[in-house]
């Protein structure tokens, strides 16, 4: 892996022994494109996203993180170890 995919595409935090493939445009929606994440980041997308969402956004991890909730997240696994791992909690 090179050293830009030892990294988590969200979180930028270094990634642990699991790592999961995020489509930055759905699969469903004509994405090709993939990058890797943790599980508990590729969670976090997909709980406050849906695909038609992530398609619109093209992909970039900036609009991403426009996302008032998706952003705090992000702050709050900083300083978690990269094998960490939590229950996700779905957006109301």
């Amino acid at each position: 892996m090179s050293d830009e995919r030892r990294i988590c595409w969200l979180c930028l935090r270094p990634l642990g022994r699991r790592i999961q493939w995020h489509h930055k445009v759905p699969k469903a929606k004509g994405g090709r494109e993939t990058v890797p994440v943790h599980p508990i980041c590729h969670r976090a997308i997909h709980t406050n996203f849906t695909n038609a969402q992530l398609a619109k956004l093209g992909g970039f991890r900036g609009a991403l993180l426009a996302d008032e909730t998706l952003a705090r997240f992000v702050v709050w696994v900083s300083d978690k170890p990269p094998d960490f791992h939590a229950p996700t909690h779905t957006r109301h």
